[in-house]
């Protein structure tokens, strides 16, 4: 019997155009966007359907239209009989993804959600002026390689594993001079490739503590229930369902690595998951999980195309 996990994406699947053919097909959709809309006090939705990408780019929009996308599938599959309490066992998002699986999992309103991710965005952007800090892609290395590019690249300055993507795929983030020497040092340790990323902050790494400290602030104001089902979260790569101990483990994550590879592999070993459901905008949690678990099925579900597909493998 097939098991399933619902994936949530996070900043890098995000697109001009993304949920307008949803919007377009369902009132549901429209609902979410609307809601979004509402919370932040803006046409975030005017942004994602239309652009300009460099403005949608910015990490306080992109963090809460990606949850949107998200949520939105998630509202018109559940008006379609398909619930994430009924259909998945886990939920799991990659960064700001985990607050699109908590929202989904019932344990955010979609309004406090858009608050959170907008104080999130804001807050990671104003921790490292700009120019100060970058992160940086290693391919063909892993992790353990990695943390030994990152400690001989940091010199004294801040470089530290962010994402542990997949096998031969895990980002450094922190200074950017020590983010550049390990671009480089990486090289003479068999990456197949090694490049700096489009990014405007070094997430996922220790400059990023005041970003960390807001977030205490704001999780600690907004109310929370437990998840519906448990959320695998990033820096345990285990589940949790407490939501003092989701509070404390998403204040963490915001200096803390992304573990990925390990959460997926504890999703398809331990958790018994035999099917890994991407919800959103993008097929980048798709890629990684052929990578990271090749035994198990993985498709994303992002269209009015998708939906109907999925609806109907499910017979619901």
């Amino acid at each position: 019997m097939s098991v399933t996990a619902f994936t949530f994406p996070g900043q890098g699947s995000q697109a001009v155009g993304m949920g307008k053919d949803l919007a377009a097909a369902y009132a549901e959709a429209r609902q979410v966007f609307q809601e979004v809309d509402e919370a932040l006090g803006e046409r975030l939705s005017a942004t994602m359907f239309e652009g300009p990408e460099d403005i949608l780019r910015l990490t306080e929009n992109a963090q809460p239209a990606l949850m949107a996308v998200s949520m939105a599938v998630i509202r018109v599959l559940e008006a379609r009989g398909v619930s994430i309490k009924d259909h998945a066992k886990f939920v799991a998002g990659h960064s700001l993804g985990e607050y699109s699986a908590l929202c989904a999992a019932g344990t955010f309103t979609i309004a406090d959600a858009a608050r959170l991710l907008r104080t999130r965005g804001q807050a990671m952007q104003k921790a490292v002026p700009v120019g100060h800090g970058a992160m940086a892609a290693l391919l063909g290395l892993d992790v353990e390689t990695a943390r030994q590019v990152a400690a001989e690249a940091g010199q004294g300055e801040v470089c530290d594993v962010a994402n542990d993507n997949a096998p031969g795929q895990v980002v450094v983030s922190g200074a950017t001079g020590a983010v550049e020497r390990a671009v480089e040092i990486a090289k003479t340790k068999g990456a197949k490739r090694a490049l700096l990323l489009p990014v405007s902050a070094p997430f996922h790494c220790s400059m990023m503590q005041p970003a960390a400290d807001a977030m205490a602030t704001a999780l600690a104001e907004v109310s929370m229930q437990a998840p519906v089902v448990p959320l695998v979260a990033n820096v345990l790569a285990a589940p949790i369902s407490d939501p003092a101990e989701i509070r404390q483990r998403l204040v963490e994550q915001v200096t803390g690595v992304v573990r990925w590879t390990e959460s997926v592999s504890w999703l398809t070993t331990t958790g018994g998951v035999t099917n890994l459901v991407e919800l959103g905008s993008g097929k980048v949690l798709t890629g990684l999980a052929k990578r990271i678990a090749p035994e198990a099925t993985a498709q994303a579900i992002g269209t009015p195309a998708d939906i109907d597909a999925f609806v109907a493998q499910l017979g619901a």
